[in-house]
């Protein structure tokens, strides 16, 4: 009996069985179940009766399955489960690979040109996706086009035109071919068949994108609370909304925790393609693909950092909307605080920041976009406030990036990203590393020489280890030295409040 087995996990075709049995949901976006009886995969959650043994074989992803000539299951909703996808091999190039898929690399481009982009050979790139995933790069390009669709189907009101569009096919005669081949029926009887489950705000799209809990929304919410831009951010206690960007086309995200695993998007844009796009900047953002158990388990084996897991089980490492936008704020944060650094980005953004013109930006107290690079190209930006070497180092990085537009990209490896990104204007090794953690989701990225890292892990003496002490210290932690950071971060960040609350108590005590 043939099976796919995950390969970073100890689970045969029995264990895989017992998880549909018990419809554990631990393995929920682990594992898919392909019943030969029937034709169609399912989640180890689906309400439906567990078929036979002799019936079911087993695959890592959901692209493996579909590949395999399996549709979804309209009552689990496969893609509705949590995409665990870049969490599922030790291949980092597979991870690379998948975000930039996300991204939209596969939708003009082949596999020769994502392999290129990645430094490897498309023979490798495509032997490393059978090993890990269980699929060809191009069926997980198509797969997720067809989960996206699927779901905005469900979900909204949407015409299944607008629906092609948005899930990024080419165009809605080969949308219908697909589900006509994928389901047997056309898309529209998706639709009839069950009512939505969120229909579109006005003059928007509502949908929701799973995670694997727990998530600590407080942690993510209170990080980007601390660096929201006033005009361009709105950030609440149970919302996030902001502007945003993507192919010259500005609109608006309101992001919210739902009743579920899953947080609910908002999507206000003038262009439907701009969809995937669009998801995927708030996957990367809210940092929806990470698995907290796994990680969690590997750095609680440090004692300092065990403590900080188990306050913090749920913590994700936030991501950022745009490789640019990220590297102005890093550069303005050099050498002051995150607060300084804020009031620093308000100015250029009410200076350089164009404009929204959409009234529901306005009733959220939104009103600029960040400036492109183009924007500031030519621009005397130390005119705001700042050193003029800081000054002059962003106007060199708005004309290189206006030049390539695709330097804030995954590389082959984390240190060649890092020396891509240290060749920069205006960008060091902090620097380096701290676009690698939140723009290229680089999951081992440390920024070691970061004063609150080494504050963090002050000893019982009053002792922090220097910069080089904490790099050698990090090696345990790989390869989610990222996440060790937002702990350590996190800690810090509550240290004062302690100390002020210590310092109370011992007063009330005289």
């Amino acid at each position: 009996m043939a099976t796919r087995i995950l390969p970073d996990m100890d689970m045969d075709f029995e264990a895989c069985r017992r998880a549909f049995l018990t419809r554990d949901p631990r393995f929920d976006g682990r594992i898919f179940a392909g019943v030969k009886t029937t034709g169609i995969y399912c989640r180890p959650i689906c309400p439906a009766r567990t078929p036979k043994a002799e019936n079911m074989t087993f695959f890592p992803t959901a692209a493996a399955a579909q590949e395999a000539g399996f549709r979804p299951c309209l009552r689990c909703r496969p893609e509705s489960s949590p995409d665990l996808g870049a969490w599922r091999g030790t291949s980092n190039t597979v991870s690379r690979a998948l975000a930039l898929i996300e991204a939209g690399a596969m939708d003009a481009g082949d596999v020769e040109a994502l392999a290129d982009r990645l430094g490897v050979g498309d023979r490798q790139l495509r032997r490393l996706f059978r090993q890990h995933l269980g699929a060809s790069p191009v069926a997980v390009a198509q797969t997720r086009r067809v989960l996206l669709a699927k779901q905005l189907i469900h979900e909204t009101q949407l015409p299944m035109g607008e629906v092609a569009l948005a899930s990024g096919f080419g165009s809605v005669r080969r949308f219908n071919e697909t589900f006509q081949q994928l389901f047997g029926r056309p898309p529209g009887v998706l639709r009839r068949s069950q009512a939505p489950e969120a229909s579109a705000a006005a003059g928007g799209i509502t949908v929701r994108l799973p995670y694997r809990a727990p998530y600590d929304w407080d942690g993510v919410i209170g990080f980007l609370s601390a660096r929201a831009i006033p005009g361009v951010e709105v950030v609440q206690p149970r919302r996030y909304a902001r502007t945003l960007a993507v192919d010259r086309v500005r609109g608006v995200v309101v992001v919210t925790p739902g009743s579920g695993d899953f947080l609910v998007a908002e999507i206000r844009f003038p262009k439907v393609q701009a969809l995937p796009a669009v998801i995927a900047r708030v996957r990367r953002v809210f940092d929806l693909t990470a698995d907290p158990a796994l990680i969690g388990a590997h750095l609680s084996q440090d004692p300092a950092l065990a403590p900080l897991v188990a306050a913090r089980p749920g913590l994700r490492a936030p991501g950022a909307w745009d490789g640019f936008e990220l590297a102005v704020r890093a550069i303005l944060g050099q050498q002051i605080t995150v607060t300084a650094a804020r009031s620093l980005a308000a100015k250029l953004v009410e200076a350089y920041g164009e404009r929204i013109d959409d009234p529901a930006a306005a009733a959220l107290g939104l009103s600029r976009v960040f400036p492109t690079p183009d924007r500031l190209a030519g621009r005397d930006i130390a005119a705001l406030g700042m050193p003029r070497a800081r000054g002059a180092a962003l106007e060199a990085l708005a004309r290189t990036v206006a030049e390539d537009p695709t330097i804030f990209t995954p590389r082959a490896d984390l240190e060649s990203a890092i020396a891509a990104l240290s060749a920069l204007p205006g960008v060091g090794e902090w620097t380096a590393q701290y676009i690698a953690l939140r723009e290229l989701r680089e999951p081992d990225a440390f920024p070691h020489a970061d004063i609150a890292l080494m504050r963090a892990l002050t000893d019982d003496e009053g002792r922090r280890p220097t910069a080089q002490e904490l790099l050698a210290r990090s090696q345990a932690w790989r390869p989610w030295r990222a996440y060790a950071a937002q702990h350590l971060w996190a800690a810090d960040a509550v240290q004062p409040q302690q100390i002020k609350r210590t310092k109370t108590d011992a007063k009330r005590a005289a």
